[in-house]
């Protein structure tokens, strides 16, 4: 692909889909928090975006270490916490990577239709820039990569870029997977180690989705949106009736209080900015899942239409740690 720079990528005419989000000024990253979120996101206490800023994915993924050490529940980055955390300080805040042209290479789509009915002319819902993809496999966004940077760094085979360190420790997945799958572990930098769940609880209360061993006790959390006052959450128990990778969307406009007058129904492709992203968790309750996101940034803060929304990346990472079968009980 022909080399491009990060600047232009964010702010000017080869990426207007993010000229939106471009900041007026350079985003703050404070590489202390930042080391922070990215020790939570490799232990499976997922931050939300790896940005160097604080929130409250942050604090949750803080109660959620906090617990499993058995320290006092503050959500803070105190004395005690910084301790915990301190044995996992060989996963450095960020780390440099050689571009290769797989990282480069698309398809994208660029400008990305709105209209479910042009999307599904299309043959992937893939990433709208190079930008967007890059951010994604290092859990976080555009703006963060270009703070991290040069402006002027070019997007090309070789060139060095600093991201947030989410690399993981292994990448040796299961063969059984099929090939595009693992290619999609691959690409969001899935950890292939993942402790396995005997059930996950859903709790309105404080926006988190918790991965519990049969000892009851807490293995993984993630960040979550869930629910809206038009589709609340399902309380109840349900179970994982079994996962979909890269799935197909079935876009039924009557389960949609916010669609439009004169959709009609539409078979979506397959890909990360697909309404439900790279995977979904089926439950037995009808219409609903467990399912990814093409909004990252969104999670926690969002309605959905009663589903319960993780990042692309904890998404294919909690579908690691489930099976059919796995209990699923969601409450306020």
């Amino acid at each position: 692909m022909k080399a491009s720079v990060l600047a232009a990528c964010l702010l000017g005419a080869a990426s207007p889909a993010l000229a939106q989000t471009a900041p007026a000024k350079p985003v703050p990253i404070d590489r202390n928090v930042l080391h922070v979120q990215v020790i939570l996101d490799h232990l499976g206490f997922g931050p939300g975006v790896l940005d160097g800023r604080g929130g409250q994915s942050l604090v949750a993924a803080l109660k959620g270490f906090q617990e499993t050490k058995g320290l006092p529940i503050t959500g803070k980055s105190d004395a005690r916490t910084l301790q915990a955390l301190y044995p996992y300080r060989a996963a450095r805040p960020t780390v440099t990577v050689a571009l290769t042209p797989e990282m480069l290479a698309g398809p994208f789509v660029n400008p990305f239709p709105k209209d479910p009915a042009k999307q599904a002319e299309l043959p992937s819902l893939g990433y709208k820039t190079v930008m967007e993809k890059l951010g994604e496999m290092f859990h976080t966004t555009p703006a963060v990569i270009v703070a991290l940077n040069s402006p002027t760094t070019k997007l090309a085979p070789g060139t060095k870029v600093v991201f947030p360190n989410a690399l993981p420790t292994s990448r040796a997945y299961d063969s059984k997977l099929k090939p595009d799958w693992i290619a999609t572990l691959t690409m969001l930098n899935v950890d292939a180690k993942q402790p396995q769940a005997d059930h996950v609880v859903v709790d309105k209360s404080d926006g988190v989705l918790r991965v519990l061993d049969a000892n009851d006790k807490l293995i993984a959390q993630f960040s979550a949106t869930m629910g809206s006052s038009h589709d609340p959450l399902p309380l109840g128990t349900w179970t994982i009736k079994g996962s979909d990778y890269n799935p197909k969307f079935h876009f039924n406009p009557a389960l949609f209080w916010d669609a439009k007058k004169g959709q009609t129904k539409e078979m979506l492709p397959p890909g990360p900015n697909g309404p439900v992203g790279v995977v979904w968790m089926d439950l037995s309750k009808e219409h609903y899942g467990i399912h990814g996101t093409p909004n990252p940034e969104t999670i926690g803060r969002a309605e959905s239409h009663g589903c319960i929304r993780l990042t692309n990346w904890d998404a294919a990472r909690l579908s690691m740690m489930i099976k059919p079968g796995t209990k699923a009980v969601f409450q306020a």
